[in-house]
């Protein structure tokens, strides 16, 4: 783990909330199975292989040490989570304590997040980059399309839906099955002080996209539409066989000249599966562009990493 001990002696004191160490990435040999992250003041490393006390207790000195450094006097509060494969997860508190509610920082933006239950803590940090896109994007769009309008589909807990808006957009409609999920973004639009409605500013459904696209396709057309699903989700989403559903519907969803995000996590499939199958189902729309990830998440294949590519229609 000798990678990831470097890591933490040299990490920085964390403002915003921000990945430390990639083990994942395959870049440091041995250390694959580790993850560091930052949702300040709170760390949390995660290994998808089981590991001993020792090691814990190794990992403990080095970071009690190193925030010693970095925030004399101040209390060290870390999380780890083991995510073996085949087994069930485990959270421990290893030192100091969790605010609740935790709030946490990214590109001035306020989210809530909960690093203590389940495996997704409340906000995804490899997609940085891709809310820093649609910051841009939108910024750019509005001077000429005031009343431009966002579809954020598998919204989770809205960060698209929260940058959209700081960055002017006029409405965004933010679907996902879990309420409970829509309830933590209700909760950091409230953070932001941005504006929630069905007329403007955000709005919250929690409905099976494909049960009925009606009342979606009513509140078209969009000038950005992001798809942002899970890469396997049993009875909810598959990509090999769901994704194309989804790319039919682009085109008549979108608005002349607008934009599609398509997102993509899993090292299973490259970014030739979602080519490929909108060449197939949605031809007129135009690849535009693969959105980088944050740099922190390097790869030793691009294709196993996050893909998220950008489409836009004629116009």
């Amino acid at each position: 783990m000798q990678a990831l001990l470097n890591a933490i002696a040299t990490m920085a004191l964390p403002a915003d909330a921000q990945r430390i160490f990639h083990g994942r990435g395959g870049l440091y040999p041995g250390c694959e199975q580790w993850s560091l992250d930052a949702y300040p003041p709170v760390l949390v490393l995660t290994s998808f292989e089981p590991c001993s006390d020792e090691e814990l207790a190794t990992l403990h000195a080095a970071l009690a040490a190193r925030w010693q450094d970095l925030a004399p006097g101040q209390a060290l509060n870390w999380v780890y989570q083991c995510r073996a494969e085949g087994q069930l997860s485990e959270t421990r508190l290893m030192a100091g304590e969790v605010p609740e509610p935790h709030v946490v920082l990214e590109a001035g933006a306020r989210y809530q997040v909960h690093v203590l239950k389940g495996q997704n803590h409340g906000l995804f940090l490899d997609m940085a980059e891709g809310r820093r896109w649609v910051r841009e994007f939108v910024q750019q769009q509005r001077t000429v399309k005031p009343e431009l309008k966002v579809l954020n589909l598998f919204a989770y807990t809205c960060a698209f839906s929260v940058a959209a808006l700081q960055a002017g957009a006029h409405k965004v409609v933010n679907i996902d099955m879990s309420a409970g999920a829509l309830g933590i973004g209700r909760q950091n639009h409230r953070l932001n002080e941005l504006p929630t409605g069905h007329e403007a500013g955000a709005s919250f459904l929690a409905h099976d996209i494909f049960n009925s696209w009606g009342k979606i396709t009513r509140g078209g057309p969009y000038e950005l539409i992001i798809l942002d699903p899970p890469s396997y989700q049993k009875g909810s989403f598959v990509a090999t066989k769901d994704y194309a559903r989804l790319m039919r519907r682009l085109p008549d969803l979108l608005a002349s000249g607008g934009h599609a995000m398509l997102c993509l996590n899993t090292p299973k499939l490259d970014q030739a599966f979602l080519k490929d199958q909108m060449q197939e189902l949605a031809p007129e729309l135009q690849f535009v562009e693969r959105v980088a990830n944050p740099a922190v998440f390097a790869d030793v294949s691009a294709e196993r990493s996050l893909k998220v590519l950008i489409y836009r229609t004629p116009g």
